[in-house]
């Protein structure tokens, strides 16, 4: 090896008659930029099963105190219902089990002298005859005359204990004695004699027949409905959980084959109700939130829908509260369902004459029934569905023909302006009164205290529009109710005020102009949606919403027999399907009179019920009272430029001079106040707040 000058030699590679010199600049480094990685434990490519799930320790039709309260009322009202029918037929039962006893002792001593007299023996002996054998006949008639001799003595003992116990009963025995003994001896007697195939008592409840469901039934039917293949083993169907009892019907996770999804199952709903053997009213199907191919199979013992559930609780006429959901009926599972109103609008859907209205109508009975709810009551098409809310609302209008209070549209028009105002002015209102007292309003929210309290002047406003199709083809005027109506919807209910829309087109009111985008834009922002039968899948969807169908939902697969059944979607997680309560025109009628009577002794009555006319704009009363807000006083000066700013559309030119006339002709007089340490003539804000309750609270 040479050394090469000039050269860093850093490797010399020798070969038979030839030698090769590598300088440092020859030599291709690779730098490792990152840092090594820690050495970890291998992870598997395929991921380990998961753990069992573990099964409720409590059902779920009893993890609620509805849940439970529904179970006790139907356990007690069949065991109350079997105790009537049995003791009602009880004289019937002794008749019937005197007359068998009977039969049973003369049984019971025929059976005894069988016994006795050995008559089991007489065929050997007749066939000991028969083939004349004489030794065999003698063996066999010795062994029975021994055999009659004890058995006769054990009879005869017999004889002389039953003897001796009746002779001391009648002696001795009082009337609890006879009874035990009758209570003891009659069943038995009674059984003894009674042939099998005649019962004495009858069952009071006939159970009904239904399909218990098992894996091989499941796999059965959704095997039949072609959501998968057994003879494949990437297309088997399996469960997430064992087969289950919940309220009246069974409960299983069922797990389709990888692609699938519940919206394969819907499709094919009526081919799996086929294939376990009962109707599909009676098969539910809801999504699982663990995984899109997984959802729970619910199959009712019988058709749930079938069975109505009873007038509304409301004819108890007692006083209700908004802050409370309000009830609606029974699920499938017979549990109760609620509709929370507050911070929530409402729309109710379905083909004419399946119970929309009466639905509607009972929300709105609940609302009647709360006295510090302003509620505006407006029907399209004039039935007499609506007309005694007259006793209650704040404004109403039914029917599209002009009356002696005005034009229908004209007055909704006018009410909605109205709300409209009063929503902007509470979202201002509710801002400045997180800024003075945060624990009063907390994140400048309305609360229950807020709304009850007559000082503030924001109570819970719900508007309810029956039919709300109708006010969409009236012209001119139709823009503007839309407009206002899109508006509400939208922003109104977190200022406390909901809308209950109701109507048979939801669909739209055709054409794509501003009008039926807004219509639609209404339709899409109700909260809350209820849509009992529909003519087909897509009106289902525009009445539930978006993606109903992927969920499961599908109100068009109502039977026509079922009235005032409908899918209710976003009061809660569920969606349950529910059978609603019933209230009549005579039950509203009951209800409404008495929610006058609460409302008058509240003093809360107002507006049109109040016998007031038409609503118009905005009080000056209610400006100034909004203005003031929770100052006691205030100089005309000051009061005036505030109302300007506050409420431009109405009082832009407003000065001290006119604004102080205005509200002396409201009936609040002009005196000396004090006000940031001066003292001139201004309004007291009791004086206020006293015309307003003579004016109804408007």
């Amino acid at each position: 090896m040479c050394a090469v000058p000039g050269a860093v030699v850093v490797a010399v590679v020798s070969e038979p008659g030839n030698e090769v010199v590598l300088r440092a600049s020859d030599i291709h480094y690779e730098a490792e930029i990152d840092e090594a990685p820690v050495p970890a434990p291998p992870v598997p490519v395929d991921p380990l099963p998961p753990e069992g799930v573990l099964q409720p320790v409590i059902p779920q039709h009893l993890r609620t105190a509805a849940g439970v309260r529904a179970a006790v009322a139907r356990t007690a009202g069949r065991q109350a219902h079997r105790t009537a029918y049995h003791g009602l037929r009880s004289p019937k039962y002794l008749l019937f089990a005197v007359a068998w006893a009977v039969i049973g002792l003369v049984k019971l001593i025929g059976r005894q002298l069988h016994w006795w007299w050995l008559l089991e023996q007489h065929g050997l002996r007749s066939q000991a005859v028969a083939d004349g054998d004489s030794r065999e006949w003698s063996r066999l008639h010795n062994q029975a005359r021994e055999t009659r001799k004890v058995r006769g003595m054990i009879l005869a003992a017999q004889l002389v204990a039953v003897v001796a116990a009746v002779a001391a009963l009648v002696r001795f025995g009082s009337w609890w004695a006879w009874a035990a003994v009758a209570v003891v001896a009659l069943p038995m007697l009674a059984r003894h004699g009674r042939p099998a195939d005649k019962p004495i008592i009858s069952p009071a409840v006939v159970t009904p027949r239904f399909r218990r469901l098992s894996a091989d039934v499941v796999l059965r039917a959704y095997y039949a409905a072609k959501l998968g293949d057994p003879s494949k083993p990437d297309q088997q169907i399996t469960f997430g959980s064992t087969m289950g009892r919940d309220g009246e019907g069974s409960r299983v996770l069922v797990d389709l084959p990888y692609g699938r999804s519940l919206k394969d199952a819907m499709a094919v709903k009526d081919a799996i109700a086929s294939g376990l053997d009962v109707t599909e009213s009676q098969v539910y199907l809801h999504r699982d939130p663990t995984s899109a191919r997984r959802h729970t199979l619910w199959v009712a013992d019988r058709d749930p829908l079938a069975v109505p559930v009873g007038r509304t609780p409301l004819l108890a006429c007692k006083p209700t509260d908004i802050w409370k959901p309000a009830p609606i009926g029974l699920d499938e599972r017979g549990q109760l369902v609620s509709v929370p109103l507050m911070w929530n609008s409402v729309l109710i859907g379905a083909l004419p004459r399946q119970g929309k209205t009466f639905c509607a109508r009972c929300l709105a009975l609940f609302c009647a029934l709360d006295p510090y709810v302003r509620l505006d009551v407006f029907d399209g098409k004039g039935s007499p569905d609506w007309r005694k809310f007259a006793l209650v609302a704040d404004s109403y209008a039914f029917g599209l023909t002009p009356t002696r209070d005005g034009k229908p549209a004209e007055i909704l028009l006018q009410t909605l302006d109205g709300i409209k105002n009063d929503v902007q002015d509470r979202y201002n209102r509710l801002s400045e009164l997180e800024a003075q007292n945060s624990a009063l309003c907390p994140e400048g929210k309305l609360t229950r205290q807020i709304a009850r309290d007559p000082r503030f002047g924001m109570p819970v406003r719900v508007l309810v529009i029956d039919e709300m199709q109708e006010y969409y083809d009236l012209g001119k005027i139709s823009d503007q109710i839309a407009e206002l109506l899109a508006f509400l919807v939208k922003v109104a209910p977190g200022a406390g005020v909901s809308v209950i829309g109701a109507t048979q087109r939801p669909s739209g009111i055709g054409g794509g102009g501003t009008l039926g985008q807004r219509f639609t834009a209404t339709r899409d922002n109700f909260g809350i949606r209820f849509s009992l039968r529909t003519s087909e899948w897509r009106v289902s969807e525009m009445v539930l919403g978006a993606g109903a169908l992927g969920e499961g939902l599908d109100s068009s697969k109502l039977l026509p027999q079922y009235k005032g059944v409908g899918i209710l979607r976003g009061a809660t997680d569920q969606s349950p399907t529910v059978r609603t309560y019933l209230a009549d025109g005579q039950d509203a009628e009951k209800v409404l009179t008495a929610a006058r009577g609460i409302r008058e002794r509240a003093g809360t009555l107002s507006g049109m019920a109040l016998g007031e006319s038409v609503p118009g704009p905005a009080s000056i009363l209610a400006d100034v009272l909004a203005v003031l807000g929770d100052q006691p006083a205030m100089h005309w000066d000051v009061l005036a430029p505030s109302l300007a700013r506050r409420f431009p559309e109405r009082h832009a030119d407003a000065t001290a001079e006119s604004v102080s006339a205005q509200c002396r002709a409201a009936g609040v007089g002009s005196v000396d106040v004090k006000y940031q340490g001066r003292s001139k003539m201004g309004c007291r804000r009791e004086h206020v707040m006293q015309a307003m309750s003579q004016r109804g609270g408007r």
